[in-house]
């Protein structure tokens, strides 16, 4: 045995679970008077949702919820969100936040597979969770939250959420986890083909992925961070447990409004918020007068797709500063950064955008990423052009799939997670994404890349929102077709206007065959659904 083992193994005095909980005892002993939650007319101090926090641990205990047991929670950006990600997990149990837009069959499959024994639930929800609720054998206890933001709203269940919380313990005496590897989190994919799949996140992922979004964005203490971003959604990127540690204030939005983004931005004082890009473009695309709002220093992360070029710009000349993430639902979020370089401040703002538009490097908590065949995982030329699917592997991987041993062993084949995402890596180790998998049009043996058609189609005047995908062709297998949504003081746009503006930027076998005109469907985070638009082009 080496002289560095003898009498030196890890004990109790040195060595603990890494968990997120440990933030919220922390900040509530060092900044209790501090303001954590702005809601509406609701502000509440870091002590006070503290304590809050562990009576909810405390009551769901009292009713008999305890380690592994799953706690589903149906809520929109609002205070009890956050308590949730803190209370659920202080007695062991499983928070699982569903996605608010989907319909009750998607519920109760949910509910049913997660074996869910609570259901945390807003008024909002009330149509949709009783019919979820009655297709299921063995219905969970269901809490009824009513936010007064939303105003009257029909009970959901007699059992009220202020009400529980009365049922429990202030000072309750919450353990840590036990082993860091344990379940704190299950989130389900979106589920575009077949059934969802759960996503299981454990305490030391969840811990450092909240780590390394402050690492990120060299976030100083007390930012003020508004809740654009969805917190169902890969619990909110680990926000959540970020902004906590660092005794910032959570500013909270039920739903996505421009103009509710800008007034709060001015009225808070905000510093950070995250987003899709499809919320920046409806910033950029908000009247000056209310741009005019922004007169502070304010950070946005980007992810959820990739952005084009021309909105990442036009985001800048508001005096938002952009910084671009990519990751995913099995990832806990965002796992790699367009890190900046100072020089790249120089380059013209055109120059700047495109830079910014690559997905990056590795955050400093993720220990590997590249671009590689799909099929024998050997590493891509760093040519910028060698089309190759992105790979990760580190503590802030999922777990695995729920009850899907299959699926987690095709996606950690070869000892790396496979993401289904095509990329390039430029010379420099940046990667940057060229499409989906599945998303990838191949016309006359051709690959074309509809995220950089879509790039180009931002740059059109009139173009507000743009997406491309694959039209069956006979003759050339595949050709790509594009779906536009034009601003609204340029509904004279039409299709020959749209092609000959992508003949003057791209060579010609990527120029779209087809353009329509109509709105985009999205996803409740604001991803554009292609299934739905590769439906929609078959069926032309």
């Amino acid at each position: 045995m080496s002289i560095y083992e003898q009498g030196l193994g890890p004990a109790a005095v040195n060595h603990i679970a890494l968990s997120p909980l440990s933030f919220i005892e922390r900040t509530a002993s060092v900044y209790p008077n501090y303001p954590a939650v702005i809601h509406g007319s609701i502000r509440r101090t870091w002590a006070q949702t503290y304590t809050r926090c562990r009576r909810l641990a405390s009551a769901l205990a009292g009713r008999g919820i305890g380690k592994n047991d799953t706690v589903a929670v149906m809520l929109p950006n609002i205070p009890e969100m956050l308590e949730v990600h803190f209370g659920v997990p202080m007695i062991g149990a499983v928070l699982n936040p569903l996605n608010v837009r989907l319909d009750a069959e998607a519920i109760a499959f949910m509910l049913q597979h997660g074996e869910a024994k609570v259901l945390i639930t807003d008024r909002e929800f009330h149509s949709v969770i009783h019919a979820a609720i009655g297709m299921l054998d063995h219905p969970p206890l269901v809490i009824d939250v009513n936010d007064p933001e939303y105003g009257e709203g029909e009970a959901v269940s007699d059992l009220d959420y202020e009400a529980l919380l009365a049922e429990g313990d202030p000072a309750f005496d919450w353990h840590w986890p036990v082993n860091e590897w344990q379940a704190i989190a299950l989130n389900y994919t979106s589920g575009t083909t077949g059934n969802p799949k759960g996503v299981v996140y454990h305490h030391r992922g969840a811990y450092l992925n909240s780590l390394g979004n402050q690492m990120t964005w060299a976030m100083g203490n007390h930012p003020v961070y508004l809740w654009t971003l969805p917190m169902f959604h890969c619990n909110g990127w680990c926000y959540p447990w970020t902004i906590t540690a660092l005794a910032g204030v959570h500013v909270f939005l039920r739903r996505v409004d421009p103009q509710k983004i800008l007034t709060l931005i001015r009225e808070h004082q905000v510093t950070h918020l995250c987003a899709a890009p499809i919320v920046l473009n409806a910033l950029v695309n908000m009247p000056e007068s209310a741009k005019a709002a922004i007169d502070h220093p304010v950070n946005a992360m980007v992810a959820g797709a990739a952005p084009p070029a021309k909105v990442i710009g036009a985001v800048e000349q508001m005096g938002i500063k952009v910084t671009h993430v990519y990751g995913l639902t099995e990832t806990y979020g965002p796992v790699t950064l367009c890190a900046w370089h100072a020089e790249w401040d120089k380059l013209p703002l055109d120059e700047r955008a495109q830079v910014k538009s690559r997905q990056g490097v590795r955050y400093p908590t993720l220990e590997g990423v590249m671009v590689a065949d799909s099929k024998t995982l050997e590493p891509t030329p760093r040519d910028g052009q060698t089309i190759g699917e992105i790979f990760m592997r580190g503590n802030t991987v999922m777990k695995g799939y729920l009850k899907n041993p299959t699926a987690t062993a095709e996606a950690f084949e070869g000892g790396w997670f496979h993401t289904g995402d095509l990329a390039v890596c430029h010379p420099d180790g940046y990667v940057e994404i060229k499409d989906r998998l599945k998303d990838i049009i191949i016309s006359g043996g051709e690959n074309i890349s509809t995220i950089e058609l879509e790039g180009v189609l931002y740059r059109h005047p009139g173009v507000m929102e743009a997406a491309v995908v694959a039209r069956p062709d006979e003759k050339w297998g595949e050709t790509p077709c594009a779906f536009i949504t034009l601003k609204a003081d340029h509904q004279d746009v039409r299709e020959a206007d749209i092609i000959s503006f992508c003949r003057e930027h791209l060579a010609g076998f990527k120029v779209p065959r087809t353009v329509v005109f109509t709105l985009l469907p999205k996803t409740s985070t604001g991803k554009i659904q292609k299934y739905v638009l590769r439906d929609r082009a078959k069926a032309l």
